[in-house]
């Protein structure tokens, strides 16, 4: 029954399909969760995969879902 829930609440994008989703209020790059929605703007987290905790890719990922969503970054 979860599985169906986040399936519902699951959203990709035109660009960066494979890479980028948006899980209710979750943005995924890859399998790493980098940023949330939370009243109406766009809030950056702190993550780190295998010692690197910023990337080019992941910028471009929010950025976009950012101008995608029409969402202030935080």
């Amino acid at each position: 029954m979860k599985l169906n829930t986040v399936m519902m609440n699951m959203k990709t994008f035109d660009r960066y399909k494979q890479n980028l989703k948006l899980i209710g209020n979750d943005v995924i790059s890859y399998d790493t969760h980098v940023a949330e929605i939370k009243d109406g703007k766009l809030y950056k987290l702190k993550w780190n995969v295998r010692g690197m905790t910023s990337s080019p890719t992941t910028t471009k990922h929010i950025n976009y879902v950012a101008r995608e969503l029409n969402l202030e970054i935080i």
